[in-house]
């Protein structure tokens, strides 16, 4: 039977069958294996079952996954950057100008390093952590008077903080310098006389310092090098004068706890795991604040 010029032939004509989602005019009756959506022979693309249309392709890769789950991860389940040193580059930035802005302003200083609780008994105490200023917990990790000791801390932070940001990924890598910073100032705030005053990043560095010796570990390198740094280390720690051990040690069991959690957490409660290690460390550096406020005040 003839038909008229330009009407559709074949099989496609059937009645009842949809239209392509992508080409209404074309009625099919393949569905895309993967959203049920209906695509004609131009939009079907082979899948290791049935058919699959462009866009779930392109948005899964044919995988039957989200797109995330296609890239590529750091052993901590951190997503692989373009730029694997930008928040240590970040937290350098921070810690230069915080120092020019207190070598420029003397006062400065006294905003932002950490002290229990000022002026001391036998007067009535107007500033200090037991005094509400929490915030000098955290603002004495980035806080250095002497170009000697910011020179080391940023040293350290370049050298170690680099290969953990790439290895770790931005948000735990984050994670870790804040939390063994603030572990350290917290063991500080406990131990030390509360009318001294303390300053600077090395608990976070030893932070970085614990987490470096854990990832090692993990993936099978030679410890020599760490185990010799950190020997070096805590043999200043403990022998030169004016140096708080109590944020470093306090920093690098911090470090080593939370890397911990992070490089040895099962892949299939990864998260759970690494962000409920944080949580403990944060609880346990809170609760010891808590209390030695509560016996100062």
């Amino acid at each position: 039977m003839d038909q008229a010029p330009g009407s559709p032939q074949g099989p496609q004509d059937a009645p009842g069958l949809p239209g392509c989602y992508r080409h209404p005019d074309r009625q099919t009756g393949i569905s895309c294996a993967r959203c049920e959506r209906p695509i004609c022979p131009e939009c079907m693309i082979s899948a290791s079952v049935g058919f699959q249309c462009p866009e779930c392709v392109r948005e899964g890769s044919g995988t039957g996954h989200a797109p995330a789950a296609n890239q590529p991860r750091t052993i901590a389940g951190g997503s692989i950057a373009a730029d694997p040193r930008l928040i240590t580059k970040i937290l350098i930035a921070i810690n230069v100008l915080v120092f020019i802005a207190i070598s420029t302003n003397d006062r400065l200083a006294g905003d932002l390093f950490l002290i229990g609780e000022w002026p001391p008994y036998p007067f009535e105490p107007t500033e200090g952590v037991a005094d509400g200023q929490w915030y000098r917990l955290v603002t004495s990790m980035f806080a250095h008077q002497e170009i000697w000791h910011i020179a080391f801390n940023m040293l350290g932070l370049w050298w170690l903080g680099g290969p953990l940001e790439a290895a770790l990924g931005r948000a735990r890598y984050l994670a870790l310098y804040l939390l063994s910073g603030l572990a350290g100032s917290a063991l500080t705030y406990v131990l030390v006389d509360a009318s001294d005053a303390s300053l600077g990043a090395s608990g976070a560095v030893f932070g970085l310092l614990g987490a470096t010796a854990v990832l090692m570990r993990r993936l099978n390198y030679d410890m020599r090098p760490v185990i010799a740094l950190l020997a070096l280390n805590m043999l200043f720690t403990f022998t030169m004068d004016g140096i708080a051990w109590q944020a470093h040690v306090a920093g690098l069991v911090a470090g080593v706890a939370i890397a911990y959690g992070m490089v040895h957490a099962p892949r299939e409660r990864r998260t759970l795991m690494q962000w409920g290690t944080c949580a403990v460390v944060l609880i346990v550096v809170l609760a010891a604040v808590v209390i030695r406020t509560a016996q100062l005040v």
